[in-house]
């Protein structure tokens, strides 16, 4: 007797989509913790000429000593520069960067941030960045070159006197790498924040999906 059958056979799961790939996941937490690494001890060489009224904590600092955070800093900004240099070219090759942080309009921005600003900013699609996202990676890439070039301009003033022409001179070079380092603490502050209001932007950032 014929009968009628329902398999699953060609029923299954529909795979997770991919949000970040494996080079992005790679260079992310390498490019963060280089960073954590620079900040810590780019404040232990602050503290030994500070530009302003105040210091850090000496436990929110690493190194130990002007010649230790120097050590460390020299480190962590080799790794910083040739992964930084890596995202910046891979990102630029595959298109990601024109695919994900373009378009950006003034318009777009205001209406995220008001968006945001009431919590009715959608995070639906991780796969496509809001203006405010767009606004802030794209920002964060600036700022990063500056703070690597004024901080060449300040390891090497002599060899690389025409990168210190470019910033005015060397105590403005010095400025211009303190600020920056400013806008970056902010940006990792604004960023942690809007992944543990959105913890599924950061399981992507972990295992991709």
């Amino acid at each position: 007797m014929a009968s009628l059958t329902v398999t699953d056979e060609h029923v299954g799961a529909t795979p997770a989509k991919t949000i970040q790939p494996v080079w992005v996941r790679v260079m992310h937490w390498t490019n963060a913790v280089a960073m954590i690494l620079m900040i810590l001890s780019g404040w232990q060489i602050y503290n030994a000429s500070p530009l302003f009224g105040f210091s850090f904590p000496r436990e929110y600092t690493l190194g130990g000593w002007l010649g230790g955070g120097l050590l460390w800093h020299f480190a962590a900004m080799w790794l910083l520069m040739i992964n930084g240099l890596a995202y910046l070219i891979t990102g630029f090759a595959t298109g990601r960067f024109a695919k994900k942080l373009l378009p950006i309009t003034p318009s777009g921005v205001l209406h995220d941030v008001r968006a945001a600003l009431t919590f009715k900013l959608s995070h639906d699609d991780l796969s496509v960045y809001n203006y405010v996202q767009r606004t802030l990676y794209a920002g964060i890439i600036v700022v990063g070159v500056l703070i690597v070039l004024s901080g060449l301009s300040m390891w090497k003033p002599v060899q690389l006197h025409w990168l210190v022409t470019l910033f005015g001179d060397y105590p403005t070079a010095r400025y211009v790498h303190f600020f920056c380092m400013a806008a970056i603490c902010a940006f990792i502050v604004i960023h942690v924040l809007l992944a543990l209001l959105v913890p599924k932007s950061l399981r992507a950032m972990i295992i991709g999906r």
